[in-house]
């Protein structure tokens, strides 16, 4: 996400091109071991039926509806396209899933809700350093102490295998400007700048695109 001189704001779309966001959910059930991740990333949050749930860069809603079947949940996101989709998920399930378009701020949200967890999968890797502060900072002033944050997104590779695929399938696509905080360890130091606990990957997914890391962030 870039914001610009005159206020206005952008984003990187699903898979890196408006014209690709069709095949955004085929993509990353293929190459990213979608199920093994998303899994994980849904055992960490731990869905109850009285958690109010943010989904920050929701996309097309897998994450969002899965865990709507449990909780209530609002994903926000920029981008209509894929919110068009996630609102079609949602119904389709019945999930309580809502859906706001729009860059995370709190106005954004449902007029006097707020999360006791919060979400995000596959985002800040692709946005400037300086959103992804803002991003963490917002969702940290969101949460009431003890709220949780949940993170699933590339990190710190493990290997040179695993760097060698991020650079040439994820960076290539993304950018190396805004992906590279990430594989040289910036989320930890995020988390821990906005005041949640000091936090290490939970766990670490070897995919064909790289490796993509879950944290388990409590706000103190």
């Amino acid at each position: 996400m870039n914001e610009h001189g005159n206020g206005r704001k952008d984003y990187t779309p699903a898979l890196g091109a408006h014209w690709l966001t069709p095949f955004y959910d085929f993509a990353i059930a293929a190459f990213t071991r979608e199920g093994v991740w998303r899994g994980a990333l849904v055992d960490l949050v731990d869905p109850q039926p009285d958690d109010r749930i943010l989904d920050v860069g929701c996309g097309t809603g897998s994450l969002a509806v899965r865990l709507g079947r449990v909780a209530d949940v609002v994903g926000v996101d920029p981008d209509p396209a894929v919110l068009a989709r996630a609102r079609a998920k949602a119904a389709k399930s019945r999930a309580r899933a809502r859906f706001a378009q729009g860059f995370l701020r709190a106005g954004l949200l449902p007029e006097g809700w707020r999360p006791t967890k919060a979400v995000s999968s596959l985002v800040l890797h692709q946005t400037p350093l300086e959103e992804k502060r803002r991003i963490i900072g917002e969702i940290h002033a969101l949460l009431a102490p003890g709220g949780v944050f949940c993170l699933a997104d590339y990190g710190r590779q493990p290997d040179r295998a695993q760097r060698f695929l991020f650079r040439a399938l994820v960076q290539s696509v993304d950018g190396v400007e805004n992906t590279e905080p990430n594989a040289q360890g910036v989320i930890e130091t995020l988390l821990a700048e906005a005041g949640f606990a000091p936090s290490t990957p939970a766990r670490v997914v070897r995919t064909p695109t790289g490796a993509v890391s879950l944290w388990r962030a409590v706000r103190q």
